[in-house]
């Protein structure tokens, strides 16, 4: 039995995190600037609240911690590059003095960066964790500034990290009514009898993980021994959203609208994730099928009381 603390761990991925180290018989601590919005604490977790920025609240928390998960994020990669400094700000800058703070108290660190912003534009797929890294985003960049800054402190002062880079996650918890995860998105716009809108003509190409099978990854990551300080983690699988519209047809039963509005500069074509370093090293692969994991989706939206 270990002691995590989650960083984060009251929000979508997190809150799947905390199932996870529950289920494994571990000790949970949450540090989060909100509660859950989907369920109620649950007993046994020690929630911490607090913003990221508040130091001394954060190295409260660290104590007697063998492991932290840092999912924190202050920005999303649509409105990232409106205020760079922040971004580095609230961030970078706050993740350093985490760092500090877990060298002096031999904490391992689990970084939970980005399977998309910080490749940008690939050049061959499926993308691989040593491909090029060209970030189009602040928020990219201020993600692989966090990469290299635990690969240098691991260089100065012997820091144990592991950084994992998701694909898009989806699953119950995700707020449909929200921006970012177009999969939960569409399910709320259908249970609402709403279009859903598509910037271009649909044919843009993303890695969709079931959130369940990313909480394993992830889990993985921070317990299994390994070579790699970097994995991807997702399906290893591209899916168009037409694609995505067309299974959301098919598991709802439901028709559809779709309003497609145009295209945006910076989306990517084409992404999805090299997933072989994974299955080697942490003995992961998804085992949740894109069209089980929206069925599963769909039975959370349908059950919201905002609905």
């Amino acid at each position: 039995m270990m002691k995590f603390l989650i960083l984060g761990g009251n929000g979508f991925i997190g809150s799947h995190l905390v199932d996870r180290l529950l289920a494994a018989g571990h000790k949970v601590r949450v540090f989060d600037k909100y509660e859950e919005h989907y369920r109620k604490p649950i007993a046994g977790v020690d929630y911490r609240f607090g913003d990221f920025g508040n130091r001394g609240l954060l190295a409260d928390a660290l104590v007697g911690v063998n492991t932290v998960f840092h999912l924190i994020s202050t920005t999303l990669p649509k409105t990232s590059n409106d205020d760079p400094a922040f971004d580095i700000q609230s961030n970078v800058v706050e993740t350093i003095f985490l760092l500090e703070q877990c060298i002096v108290r031999n904490i391992k660190v689990i970084f939970v960066s980005s399977g998309g912003t910080v490749y940008g534009k690939p050049l061959t797929l499926p993308i691989a964790e040593n491909s090029p890294t060209d970030p189009e985003c602040s928020y990219g960049i201020t993600k692989l500034m966090i990469e290299k800054y635990l690969a240098l402190f691991k260089l100065l002062h012997n820091l144990d990290y592991t950084i994992v880079r998701p694909s898009n996650p989806y699953g119950s918890r995700q707020n449909p009514n929200g921006i970012q995860g177009a999969i939960s998105v569409f399910l709320g716009k259908v249970a609402r009898n709403e279009p859903i809108e598509i910037w271009g003509d649909g044919e843009v190409v993303r890695d969709y993980v079931y959130i369940e099978d990313l909480a394993e990854g992830i889990y993985r990551a921070a317990t299994k021994p390994t070579e790699s300080r970097i994995f991807n983690l997702g399906s290893g699988t591209g899916y168009s959203l037409n694609e995505i519209v067309e299974t959301i047809r098919t598991v709802t039963g439901r028709e559809v609208q779709v309003e497609y509005k145009p295209k945006r500069t910076f989306d990517v074509p084409r992404i999805y994730l090299d997933i072989a370093r994974a299955r080697t090293e942490l003995d992961w692969a998804p085992v949740v099928s894109l069209p089980a994991g929206i069925a599963k989706t769909w039975e959370f939206v349908m059950g919201l009381q905002v609905i």
